[in-house]
């Protein structure tokens, strides 16, 4: 009789501190503030957000800005494929030779988009889950644009600021909850999944990132526009010390109309919007848009 092997299987490799260094002077690479670059330098965080996202092995993963291309090893070990969006060109270039050298099996699996996120509305594959570490500058409108136009995103997690992490999973009453809260409200449900320090990053930003993780769900059901029921947001929180009453009068053209939508709405129109859940303001966008209107 044999002895089962007990030995463990091997650990891909990951790109540390050295490698990124090594590869970002190769292409002259100086990490950029206006692009919001800040590189993963340490394997272990890699597979922590790797394993809190929850990848399926068959699953096609979109991640924005792979940079250097130290989270997209991680996410080809796990996923079927991975898809990544890179505004960048110089670093978008390497990328691929960093995955045929580092992932040569995985080679065919990975599929490099040199865009805009924000600008992004087809992928040669549809994603089922979103994982990036994301620009802190623009990262609210990077979920949000992807969320709109690839309904194929079921679940995903992303790094941002930890403060906007904090906002995005914020609940009604909270004084951090604002327009991302709610609009990634409409999408899906929300959650801090954890923190991640400084100095796994180069450069080291000046403060703390933080794991959000998301669920999609449908969007409510309404005969309102999402850009009806986002116009109310937008506005509800452009004022957001005054009462809906007053900070709804610019959007429903009076103080009066306002108050009419918010007490068809079942809203107190004394209240403030960060009370107010995503289906509420679904109910004040109905009120101001009836559909036999």
């Amino acid at each position: 009789m044999t002895e089962p092997n007990s030995e463990p299987a091997a650990v891909a490799p990951l790109l540390g501190a050295t490698d990124i260094r090594r590869l970002a002077e190769e292409i002259g690479v100086r990490p950029t503030k206006t692009l919001g670059q800040n590189f993963v330098i340490d394997g272990n965080t890699i597979r922590r957000i790797v394993a809190a996202a929850g990848i399926d092995s068959e699953e096609t993963v979109l991640e924005v800005g792979p940079g250097l291309g130290s989270l997209t090893l991680g996410l080809l070990d796990a996923a079927k494929s991975v898809v990544a969006v890179e505004i960048d060109p110089v670093l978008a270039a390497k990328l691929p030779e960093t995955v045929r050298q580092w992932r040569p099996e995985a080679a065919d699996d990975f599929h490099l988009v040199l865009s805009d996120a924000m600008k992004v509305t087809e992928l040669p594959l549809q994603p089922t889950s979103l994982v990036a570490n994301l620009p802190y500058n623009v990262a609210v409108p990077v979920v949000l644009h992807l969320l709109q136009h690839f309904p194929s995103l079921r679940h995903g997690l992303v790094m941002v600021q930890d403060e906007v992490a904090d906002r995005l999973a914020a609940t009604p009453g909270s004084k951090i909850y604002g327009v991302p809260s709610v609009k990634a409200a409409w999408y899906g449900h929300m959650r801090k999944a954890g923190v991640i320090g400084m100095n796994v990053f180069w450069p080291a930003p000046k403060i703390h990132s933080g794991l959000v993780a998301f669920t999609r769900h449908d969007p409510p059901v309404t005969h309102a526009t999402r850009e009806q029921v986002f116009a109310v947001i937008d506005a509800a929180f452009a004022q957001r010390r005054k009462t809906l009453r007053a900070a709804l009068a610019g959007w429903a053209g009076s103080a009066a109309e306002a108050e009419r939508c918010l007490v068809a709405a079942g809203v107190d129109p004394t209240a403030r919007g960060e009370v107010l859940d995503i289906s509420a303001y679904v109910r004040i966008a109905e009120a101001r848009h009836p559909v036999d209107a």
